[in-house]
C-alpha cells in the first residue's frame, strides 16, 4: 500500500510540475516571442508561420500537427511513447490557445531583451517538463520516428528539424534579424533545459595521492561524511607502489574536501572533476523507465523522443 502511495504521489508530482514547465514555456513564447514575430524551433515554430501567412492560432496548428504525428508515431514507435507524449502536447496547446490573445505587444521596447526573456522562460519549462518525464511533443516524434529506422541520433535529427524551421522564416519575413533571434532562442532554450536537468546531479569526483592516504581518508569520513575508495597502484617513475584515493562529494562540498586535505598534507597530488549525476547511497537515486520484459527486445518506445534527456533522478 506504502508503495502504491508513493507511486501515485511521484506520478501526480510529475504530472503537476509538467503542467507548470508547459504554462511557464507558453508564457514566454507568446508574451516576449511571439509579438516580435521571431520563429523558433519545433511545432511553435510551424504554427507561428502558419499564423502569420493565414491567421489560424498557434495553438491550433501546433495541436493538429501533433496529433497527426502522433497517429503515425503509434505504428512506427508504438504506444506507450504516443500515451507519455499527448499529454504533454495537449496541455502546452492549451496554454498557447490561452495565451495568445492576452499579448499583442512585447513587454519591453527592445526586441532583442524581449527574446532573451522569452527563450530563458521556455527554456526552463522545457527543462521542468523533461525532469518529470514529459514531452511537447513536436519536434521530439519525429526525431523519435527517425531514430527507429536509421542510425541519425535523436538529438541530430531535432537540431536538423529546428534549423530548417527557422530558417525558413526568412522566406516569410525577408529579415535576416528574425532569423538571427530565432537561432538566439534555440539556443537559450536548450542552454537553460540543460541547467535545469543538471543542475541537481552536478558532484565532483577528487583523485587523491598521498603519503597521508590513511588520515585524509578518515578525516573525509569523520568531517565531511563522506566516503573514500582506496586504490593501489604504483608510480611508474619511482617504481614504488602508492595509494590513490577517491572520492565523490555534492559540488557543494567540495571546498570542505579540499580543506580537509590541504590541512592534512598540504603537498599532496590532488585532481578534481566535474561529474554529471552520482547514483547511490548518500547521493540520487537512479530513476529510469524499465522496458517491459515482454518486449525487451524491441526498441525502446516510451520516451524515445527524449531518451538523452528524461533520464532523471527524484527531485
Amino acid at each position: 500500500m506504502t508503495l502504491n502511495k508513493n507511486k501515485i504521489w511521484r506520478t501526480s508530482k510529475d504530472y503537476i510540475f509538467i503542467t507548470f514547465g508547459m504554462a511557464l514555456f507558453a508564457f514566454g513564447f507568446t508574451a516576449f516571442i511571439l509579438p516580435e514575430k521571431v520563429v523558433i524551433g519545433g511545432l511553435a515554430g510551424i504554427g507561428t508561420i502558419v499564423y502569420f501567412l493565414t491567421g489560424i492560432p498557434v495553438a491550433i496548428t501546433q495541436y493538429a500537427i501533433n496529433l497527426a504525428l502522433l497517429a503515425i508515431a503509434y505504428k512506427i514507435v508504438g504506444k506507450r511513447f504516443v500515451i507519455g507524449t499527448i499529454y504533454g502536447a495537449t496541455v502546452i496547446s492549451l496554454f498557447i490557445g490561452l495565451f495568445q490573445p492576452l499579448f499583442a505587444s512585447g513587454f519591453t521596447d527592445e526586441p532583442f531583451m524581449n527574446i532573451v526573456i522569452g527563450g530563458t522562460l521556455c527554456g526552463l519549462g522545457i527543462g521542468m517538463t523533461f525532469v518529470h518525464n514529459g514531452s511537447s511533443g513536436g519536434t521530439d516524434i519525429i526525431a523519435a520516428m527517425v531514430s527507429k529506422h536509421s542510425n541519425v541520433t535523436i538529438g541530430r535529427t531535432m537540431l536538423y528539424t529546428d534549423v530548417i524551421i527557422i530558417s525558413s522564416s526568412f522566406l516569410l519575413f525577408h529579415n535576416i534579424d528574425k532569423v538571427v533571434y530565432g537561432f538566439v532562442v534555440l539556443f537559450l532554450v536548450s542552454y537553460m533545459a540543460d541547467m535545469v536537468v543538471n543542475t541537481n546531479r552536478q558532484a565532483v569526483q577528487f583523485t587523491i595521492f598521498s603519503k597521508k592516504w590513511e588520515e585524509i581518508a578518515t578525516a573525509i569520513n569523520n568531517e565531511a561524511n563522506r566516503g573514500c575508495t582506496v586504490l593501489t597502484g604504483m608510480g611508474w617513475y619511482s617504481k614504488s607502489e602508492v595509494k590513490m584515493l577517491i572520492v565523490m562529494c555534492r559540488k557543494i562540498e567540495s571546498v570542505t574536501i579540499g580543506r580537509i586535505i590541504k590541512s592534512i598534507d598540504a603537498d599532496a597530488f590532488v585532481t578534481q572533476a566535474n561529474v554529471n549525476g552520482v547514483y547511490g547511497k548518500g547521493f540520487d537515486e537512479l530513476k529510469v523507465k524499465m522496458k517491459n520484459p515482454a518486449t525487451a527486445h524491441q526498441h525502446q518506445t516510451p520516451a524515445a523522443a527524449a531518451t538523452v534527456r528524461r533520464v532523471t533522478e527524484e527531485e
